[in-house]
């Protein structure tokens, strides 16, 4: 039986930046019959507007929380050379975009690592065509693209697939099996936790 093991994140999740480390090591050890397939989850809609001085507070409180609880560490410059903006669905596009190119992990490093390490900005298209650019993709393409109804309505029918999983988190894992869903418990720093709930649920479904 093939499973599918959903990760729900959105590429600018401080939370899912925080994961990635621990996501990857599990990767590794995932037996050849669970594909891993990355799904954008969508924490906040377009918007021109700057975030309210209260909300990069608590945005930036959190970063330091990470730090503390998982090890992470943030580049906190950002919040005082770049004009932050509630807005990450355009992020989710440019994942989206890039995985139509087998370029997908690619793009969501180079969006983390711009954020958190750079203190540049994916929620302007400039960030994101520049990044794209630099993972290898077709400039000019990209840009169009990243406009297009189209990719809109593909954001959208993904934003419809992630509720259908009942996620409101992110990260989350989600093993699907052939009918059954099976939430598995986040662990930051601890992928063997996660491996042996997989394992388990896979063991099990057989027996």
């Amino acid at each position: 039986m093939i499973y599918s093991l959903y990760h729900v994140h959105d590429p600018m999740c401080s939370w899912c930046y925080a994961f990635k480390p621990t996501l990857d090591e599990l990767r590794k050890y995932l037996a050849d019959n669970i594909k891993l397939v990355h799904v954008v989850g969508g924490l906040a809609k377009h918007s021109d507007e700057i975030m309210p001085k209260e909300m990069q507070e608590k945005i930036e409180a959190i970063w330091y929380e990470i730090e503390d609880v998982v090890g992470t560490k943030f580049n906190h410059d950002f919040w005082k050379e770049c004009k932050p903006r509630r807005s990450t669905y355009l992020a989710c596009q440019a994942t989206i975009l890039a995985r139509d190119e087998d370029k997908e992990d690619e793009m969501i490093e180079a969006i983390q690592e711009a954020y958190y390490q750079k203190a540049l900005n994916p929620s302007d298209a400039s960030t994101l065509i520049e990044l794209a650019k630099n993972i290898g993709m077709d400039e000019k393409k990209f840009e169009e693209d990243l406009k297009s109804q189209k990719i809109e309505e593909d954001l959208q029918n993904e934003l419809n697939f992630r509720r259908s999983l009942n996620v409101r988190s992110f990260p989350s894992l989600i093993l699907k099996s052939e009918k059954e869903l099976y939430p598995i418990n986040i662990k930051y720093n601890d992928y063997e936790s996660m491996l042996n709930q997989i394992n388990n649920i896979v063991k099990n479904s057989h027996s």
